[in-house]
C-alpha cells in the first residue's frame, strides 16, 4: 500500500473505501460526498483542489468493482 494516497491511486482509493463503507453502493454515491471520503481517508496527501470529474469517476468505478466482488 502506498504509504501517500493520490487523485491518482483510484484502485487503493477503491479498496479503501470499500473496506471503510461495505454496504454503502457506490453508484448512489453523489461526488460531492465521494470527494469527501476520500479527502478523510487514511494515507491521503493529496490537494483536495486537484480533483476532477474524470478522477471521481475512476475512484467510483474502482470502487464499484471492488463491492461487486464484496458482494459475491
Amino acid at each position: 500500500m502506498p504509504s501517500d494516497i493520490t487523485w491518482n491511486d483510484a484502485e487503493e482509493i477503491g479498496i479503501q473505501l470499500q473496506e471503510k463503507f461495505p454496504d454503502l453502493d457506490p453508484l448512489t454515491v453523489r461526488f460531492t460526498d465521494l470527494h469527501k471520503y476520500v479527502t478523510e481517508l487514511e494515507g491521503f496527501a493529496d490537494d483536495p483542489a486537484k480533483s476532477n470529474e474524470g478522477k471521481l469517476e475512476a475512484i467510483q468505478m474502482a470502487w464499484y468493482e471492488e463491492y461487486k466482488d464484496a458482494q459475491g
